[in-house]
């Protein structure tokens, strides 16, 4: 199985796919907001890994890397460096419980391979949503009663296309072995 992480430190999404089909097995978020002490989130994404293990053999994990550099508009300096550490403690946590060292796809990376192109002035979250809604029948969401998608299904929506670029990625390789 394939494993798709959206790490945050607010909500982490997470989706399996079948390897052979890419189908959505099991799509899911932690909501970590209300808790302060980062290694009871650490924990709390822990929880829901140990649970998928029991459930599922994993066979890859995909993570989205961490943002890297400033950009106007967008992470303070301490929230890169909380995501970041999040970032490895989440990495460690699947190496520990699946046995297996993650690969780490960037954002637009794994969305091109997806096939979901941004057009300037949009917010990628709204179009990744609205793509996934849109194109992947597995994929169901709840609404709040103003018609917006409740939280943590943004994050879901992400880690499902880490885990289906990684899905991509898998046949890419296997179809080129060179």
């Amino acid at each position: 199985m394939i494993c798709g992480l959206d790490i945050s430190t607010s909500i982490t999404g997470l989706t399996i796919l079948d390897p052979e089909t890419g189908d959505i097995l099991y799509c899911d978020h932690v909501d970590m907001r209300k808790e302060k002490n980062f290694f009871k989130k650490a924990e709390m994404i822990e929880k829901k890994l140990d649970y998928i293990s029991y459930r599922f053999h994993v066979s890859k994990v995909y993570i989205e890397q961490s943002l890297q550099s400033f950009r106007s508009g967008f992470s303070s300096a301490q929230t890169l460096s909380l995501l970041s550490k999040i970032n490895g403690i989440v990495s460690w946590q699947c190496y520990k419980i699946f046995g297996l060292q993650p690969q780490y796809l960037a954002a637009i990376s794994a969305r091109k391979l997806v096939g979901i192109k941004v057009p300037k002035g949009q917010k990628a979250k709204e179009v990744v949503m609205k793509f996934v809604i849109d194109n992947v029948e597995d994929f169901t969401v709840e609404y709040t009663r103003h018609g917006n998608p409740k939280p943590g299904y943004a994050d879901r929506a992400d880690s499902y296309v880490i885990a289906k670029a990684g899905y991509i990625n898998e046949r890419q390789e296997a179809q080129n072995p060179n």
